[in-house]
């Protein structure tokens, strides 16, 4: 879609996102300058497909999300009040057919996520001119369309798309590979004089006896065996990033590797969203509700404004929301810090009647919501900040699904329980951590992968099927290594059958001419 819309606001919302952004400022909300667009909701829906950028390179997955946005919002199931896209300047659109009071909550909620983009740390690696870059994707992928045909790059497209979250999450932040080569030496380990072999001091005419030759040779023999293994063996540690690995090892040509690039590169940039989910939405929350509750909202627009911020923090005991939780955690967190709740001191009282009525007057609620919002993200949020006063005031429990009673019911209430399914959920947005091990794997330029299992095994149809992407792009067979139920397990794609074998090797013992594992 290349269609540019007119970023010049009616005049009327023109005045109210300059009131909007006065009163944003007026808190001490700080952002890029935001451009907001007005279209239909035909066209909204259909940048929503494109995960907000208007220009990205055609693929028909997203043909498919507009097709569900469009059908969700016709049957009145859904509607998408805003969109903000992290950028310099921020681009979000409005709803030509909401109200104004839709408008101002809309425009209320756009600043504290321009102001979260801008601030928080984990957004600070991610292009701000990602709106040109998006550009420059799509007119990359769209030449090689035209060169090479649109099922072949649209194919490999759907390769490297199911696996655009194999990527290392913290590489922005830690540096994983050692500056020089594996061959180099510090002073520390400086390599045996002469022929390398490990020589006992002796006298010149004892030396044959303490150092024989056929011991010397075989030593020298285990040392060149060894070195010419650590020369066929990479990555030398195991490599989280599998698809920085396949772009530097994988025979691609060069329009594959290309795509593979652009694939990797907007998988870190939206990366940060995933990661901060519920405090970027909280944020958003929380500053359009202080600024409508306190600035912005009229009397006549009360109701309205109540349906729909209802609406958006209702809860569902099989969803998590988001919104509900980040906007509740931020208001806690003012609501202690304002009145000392935290420090040794409120630990080790035990008073519960004390504790009830604790109150210091301090006063820092907002400048800690401040300093929360600039350095955590979704993990150390909850671990930081969910207690077990929070969880009991707004019913947060475990559920599970009854299947005779056909519905649910509260599994626990034990706070260490529900804290820890929510933290697991949230770790690698709940998906498996895959490992490059080996990319020569049996001196056959094969691929080892290996699965850190956490406790929950693979979802085999779908680790099937993601051995196969891999395969297409590595053009020899893949193994990944894992444990299924209890045991030690390899599954293995060598371009036409599956095979999955117990233990720590591969074997042909259990194949299947269909490509699915028995």
């Amino acid at each position: 879609m290349n269609t540019p819309y007119d970023t010049r606001l009616p005049p009327h919302l023109a005045a109210l996102k300059q009131e909007i952004e006065g009163y944003a400022r007026d808190y001490g909300l700080d952002f890029y300058e935001t451009i907001f667009e007005v279209i239909d909701a035909e066209d909204l829906n259909e940048i929503a497909a494109y995960g907000g950028f208007p220009t990205r390179y055609p693929h028909w997955s997203f043909g498919m999300q507009y097709e569900e946005l469009k059908k969700s919002y016709d049957y009145g199931l859904s509607k998408i009040y805003e969109m903000v896209i992290n950028n310099d300047p921020c681009y979000a659109y409005l709803m030509r057919s909401n109200h104004t009071v839709d408008q101002k909550l809309v425009m209320s909620h756009v600043y504290g996520h321009c102001d979260f983009f801008k601030n928080n740390a984990y957004f600070a690696h991610t292009s701000r001119k990602m709106m040109d870059e998006m550009a420059n994707h799509g007119a990359r992928i769209r030449s090689y369309v035209e060169k090479y045909g649109e099922d072949e790059v649209e194919a490999f497209l759907d390769r490297c798309m199911s696996i655009d979250d194999l990527i290392d999450i913290h590489s922005v932040a830690i540096k994983r590979r050692a500056p020089s080569s594996r061959f180099d030496f510090t002073p520390e380990r400086e390599p045996p004089a002469g022929d390398g072999a490990t020589r006992f001091k002796s006298k010149d005419y004892m030396d044959e006896y303490v150092n024989p030759r056929e011991v010397l040779r075989a030593e020298v023999e285990q040392r060149k065996k060894e070195q010419e293994q650590l020369a066929r063996s990479f990555p030398e540690q195991p490599e989280k990033d599998v698809l920085l690995f396949l772009i530097e090892h994988a025979p691609l040509k060069h329009w594959q590797r290309d795509i593979l690039s652009i694939i990797r590169d907007e998988a870190y940039y939206f990366m940060p969203q995933g990661m901060t989910k519920i405090m970027n939405e909280g944020w958003a929350s929380y500053w359009h509700s202080t600024i409508m509750t306190q600035k912005a909202l009229t009397p006549s627009e009360l109701i309205d404004y109540a349906d729909h911020h209802s609406g958006t923090m209702a809860m569902s005991r099989t969803r998590l929301n988001p919104y509900k939780l980040g906007i509740e955690l931020f208001r806690d967190i003012e609501f202690r810090w304002n009145t000392g709740r935290f420090g040794k001191e409120w630990e080790e009282c035990d008073d519960l009647e004390k504790k009830r009525t604790w109150d210091k007057q301090l006063g820092l609620g907002r400048q800690k919501i401040f300093e929360v919002r600039r350095i955590h993200n979704d993990i150390t949020f909850i671990d930081t900040f969910l207690t077990p006063e929070f969880c009991v005031e707004h019913k947060f429990f475990t559920y599970a699904f009854q299947e005779q009673a056909g519905q649910y019911y509260i599994e626990s209430r034990d706070f260490e329980k529900i804290k820890q399914r929510l933290l697991f959920s949230l770790t690698n947005f709940g998906k498996p951590w895959i490992y490059v091990i080996d990319g020569n794997y049996r001196n056959r330029g094969e691929l080892l992968l290996k699965h850190q299992h956490s406790g929950i095994d693979l979802k085999l149809d779908q680790a099937n099927d993601t051995l196969a992407n891999i395969q297409f792009i590595w053009g020899r067979p893949v193994h990944l290594s894992t444990i299924v139920d209890g045991k030690p397990t390899t599954l293995s794609f060598d371009g036409t059958d599956h095979s999955i074998k117990s233990g720590g090797e591969t074997d042909d013992s259990r194949r299947s001419s269909t490509g699915k594992t028995r």
